[in-house]
């Protein structure tokens, strides 16, 4: 199969290697997904530059963890009937050696999602583009506004609204009847932020934000998705409602200062976020609902890039210039 990977740390055009190697195979309760469409997140560059750190835990890594396609193959005790079902999948290269950017993946089957007929070639394309765009980022972006229960009446607070998390715990958060408030960090992004659903937008660097926000919401916030704990725990803390709760994925600092006695007062609740390590049940009832939402017409990604397999090492650099959208790799032209 043809596949994309790395032997070792490094840049992008250093560590990644094209070429052919052995197809995978579907193990005991795997399916294998004939992959058109592979997505990375923010966590795959640092997986592959060695990010913190961390060494290398397989010989060779397939990166990436989100994908889509059609299941070609099934392992022992697999449902016969997902054979040739149209699917995405999460977390293909957590704790796994091979992800999606190849020809083949094999996955656990409950992590492989299917995917309705969207009645044509094109259309069905479009369908699993975006539904590739759901893993580590939907995933993540959905256990922050929700991992404390529904949002139905009450003021969800999301920074970086228009990124690929951020977007998505924006729409998830609207949909569920919240009203949410979003920041953004360009101009530009403030359009992106009301089409998903946001009842007010604010810039980031505005000196005036804690009041702002206090303008529109006088009680508090009730959740804030956060996503720079280090940055932004001083404001969240002027503006977070009595019982208020943070769920933060990223942190630039490894010990950020907290304002405690704010937060204490505030009977908040920190809750600190890592993708590859909610549990099994979390992430099957997160991709549900992303999945209904998708095929709903109410959930779409920004895709500002495709980039064929062959040039994975753009997409890395793509993601690490910090381009301002989700960037796909083609994998095939099937749908």
């Amino acid at each position: 199969m043809r596949a994309a990977w790395y032997e070792r740390r490094g840049p992008a055009r250093d560590a990644l290697v094209v070429g052919e190697m052995p197809d995978v195979q579907p193990a005991s309760g795997e399916v294998r997904i004939a992959v058109s469409v592979s997505v990375l997140s923010p966590g795959d560059v640092k997986k592959r530059s060695g990010w913190q750190g961390s060494p290398m835990p397989y010989p060779r890594v397939i990166p990436h963890s989100d994908g889509a396609g059609t299941i070609d193959a099934l392992g022992d005790g697999v449902d016969p009937a997902r054979l040739g079902q149209r699917v995405w999948c999460y977390g293909a290269q957590s704790y796994r050696p091979f992800g999606t950017a190849a020809e083949f993946v094999a996955v656990p089957s409950e992590l492989a999602v299917p995917l309705p007929d969207a009645g044509g070639n094109s259309a069905n394309r479009e369908l699993a583009e975006q539904a590739a765009c759901l893993g580590i980022a939907g995933i993540t972006g959905y256990r922050a506004v929700f991992a404390d229960g529904p949002v139905d009446g009450l003021i969800v607070l999301v920074h970086g609204a228009a990124g690929g998390v951020g977007s998505i715990a924006t729409r998830m958060a609207a949909r569920d009847g919240a009203t949410v408030i979003a920041v953004v960090r360009r101009p530009a992004q403030r359009q992106r932020a009301a089409e998903l659903g946001a009842d007010y937008v604010f810039a980031s660097d505005d000196p005036d934000l804690p009041a702002a926000i206090r303008a529109v919401a006088p009680d508090g916030v009730n959740r804030i998705a956060e996503v720079d704990l280090a940055d932004h725990v001083d404001l969240d803390a002027e503006v977070i409602a009595i019982g208020g709760v943070i769920s933060s994925y990223y942190s630039s600092a490894d010990r950020p200062t907290l304002p405690y006695w704010k937060l204490g007062f505030a009977d908040s609740t920190l809750r600190l976020l890592g993708s590859d390590d909610f549990p099994a049940e979390v992430k099957s009832h997160a991709a549900q609902q992303l999945t209904a939402a998708l095929v709903e017409g109410r959930l779409r990604s920004a895709i500002v890039e495709r980039v064929p397999l062959a040039e994975i090492a753009r997409a890395h650099e793509l993601v690490e210039s910090g381009v301002d959208g989700r960037v796909i790799v083609t994998v095939s032209e099937d749908a």
